[in-house]
């Protein structure tokens, strides 16, 4: 999940630094993930506004979601569950050396 420090819930309101800014980081996450995890495709995406499923008012932030081919993403959906094939401390070791300035 990409989190700009501005708190704004209008992606037209935002200057282009923040976008642009926004975009690099979409970019270097899809990019480790690529690496890491070599899935198939990915979905990218905003939820703007209640109505579309933005839970904070007055913030956004972009989804960076892995996918792979078969991953039918039901689990949510049906079951209420969500299936992590590894503990999130071990993704953040395998991700993290990516992210370091």
């Amino acid at each position: 999940m990409i989190v700009p420090y501005a708190h704004s819930g209008d992606l037209v309101s935002l200057d282009a630094t923040t976008l642009a800014e926004m975009m690099r980081e979409t970019q270097r996450c899809v990019g480790a993930l690529q690496r890491v995890y070599r899935p198939d495709g990915f979905n990218l995406g905003m939820n703007l506004g209640k109505p579309a499923g933005a839970g904070v008012p007055d913030h956004l932030h972009m989804h960076v979601v892995p996918r792979w081919n078969g991953d039918t993403n039901f689990m949510p959906v049906i079951g209420g569950t969500k299936v992590l094939p590894e503990i999130l401390d071990q993704t953040y070791e395998r991700l993290e050396p990516f992210f370091r300035t």
